[in-house]
């Protein structure tokens, strides 16, 4: 079954943004490749349980099971230590990816409280765009009651756009929640 948003991206994204860029061949329009998730475990690197219990965080929100990550170096200024573990990430691509995205959009931003919209900002001039959530509890599929700690994790949507400007649109036509611009109102 063809995830949602991909159905939607197929039929009038597409054809929006080709008319908005001016792109002949649909081929060019910008599309999202892949979403990385990715989760530090920072002091509790060291602990078994509290490292199991972010892997598990993880794969319920992704629906897919995370890779750990490892230092590189060790770092005595902050405790870090060569090999020992950092955090977790994920990286998800087309049908988990569209299906990641969806449910980010529709039943986790919206749980934000006082939530005014994502930065419009967090572009990195090549029109991928990353976003930082403060706690994993925002995901529906995250039991309140189980959780040991409160953890934030960085979404990082990976796009062929050549520019922010076609990246913030293709987020937009997807339903992106922007925060409104402060002199527009």
């Amino acid at each position: 079954m063809i995830p949602r948003l991909k159905e939607q991206y197929d039929k009038n994204i597409v054809e929006n943004l080709r008319k908005k860029f001016s792109v002949k061949n649909k081929l060019m329009v910008p599309k999202l490749v892949k979403v990385v998730l990715n989760m530090g475990l920072g002091p509790d690197g060291s602990d078994k349980k509290k490292v199991q219990n972010c892997l598990e965080d993880m794969s319920l929100i992704s629906g897919q099971m995370p890779v750990l990550t490892k230092f590189k170096k060790s770092i005595s200024n902050f405790k870090t230590r060569k090999g020992s573990s950092a955090g977790v990430k994920v990286t998800l691509r087309s049908k988990k990816m569209y299906e990641f995205v969806e449910r980010l959009i529709n039943a986790a931003l919206p749980r934000i409280r006082d939530f005014r919209g994502v930065s419009r900002t967090s572009f990195d001039g090549r029109g991928n765009y990353s976003l930082g959530l403060r706690e994993q509890v925002m995901f529906p599929e995250i039991d309140y009651n189980r959780i040991d700690r409160i953890r934030g994790l960085q979404v990082t949507f990976v796009t062929t756009a050549k520019s922010d400007v076609e990246g913030r649109r293709l987020l937009e036509l997807f339903g992106m929640p922007f925060e409104r611009d402060r002199d527009r109102g």
